[in-house]
């Protein structure tokens, strides 16, 4: 995992090679068969993104539970904080464009963090996220200019994990190469009064967990 410094700088870090590899063909499957066409959830879906329902499925859980990932969660969250939702996304060929944009905290910096779980080999080919470093701290940032975005490329088992507040967005999967991806959000614990109101709108059926920030005094 990055350094304290280096992730509250960047806003970001990227966990390279984390989901065991033996991992992978199970959690592919487990997205593949929790696929839902996109009219049957609470709120409908991008019909340019393929969804999956997956979050009671053990060994996504596991993922969600990986020392490493919480660890950067933590640190960057900064205190006492749970797992919100996982659910499972592909941009479909010739889909998966955004615009720049944030998904903002919800009451303080800091206090909602995304991690993007890459279940297969990720880039510019098939649509992986563009991040602009550092800009979570930026109270005004020019959403139309793409100048200083980074594209992220790598493999499978990789995991992106950031604030909510950087600004961020998913690409046009220009192939049609498979880029399944478990999308896992985690708050911190303010926030959960406000996020079981809205929990079944966004279909989440597993329990809350969860867990401390790191220390990283000794």
């Amino acid at each position: 995992m990055a350094n304290p410094e280096q992730i509250h700088r960047d806003g970001y870090t990227m966990l390279r090679g984390a989901i065991p590899s033996q991992w992978l063909g199970e959690l592919q499957r487990e997205f593949d068969a929790g696929v839902k066409a996109n009219d049957q959830w609470p709120v409908p879906r991008g019909a340019d993104w393929r969804h999956s329902l997956l979050d009671l499925s053990p060994m996504v859980q596991s993922v969600c539970r990986l020392p490493g990932l919480l660890a950067a969660a933590g640190a960057l969250i900064g205190e006492r904080f749970f797992l919100a939702q996982v659910e499972g996304r592909e941009p479909l060929a010739g889909g998966g464009h955004q615009g720049l944009h944030r998904d903002f905290s919800a009451q303080r910096p800091g206090d909602t963090v995304l991690a993007i779980v890459f279940l297969d080999d990720y880039g510019y080919e098939n649509g992986a996220t563009r991040i602009v470093p550092g800009s979570h701290r930026k109270a005004q940032v020019d959403l139309n200019d793409a100048s200083q975005a980074v594209q992220v490329s790598g493999s499978a088992g990789d995991i992106l994990v950031f604030e909510a507040d950087l600004v961020h967005a998913g690409s046009l999967n220009v192939t049609g190469a498979r880029r399944r991806s478990l999308l896992i959000s985690y708050f911190a614990e303010p926030i959960y009064a406000s996020h079981l109101k809205t929990a079944h709108l966004r279909s989440i059926r597993m329990e809350t967990s969860w867990f401390d920030p790191p220390s990283f005094t000794s």
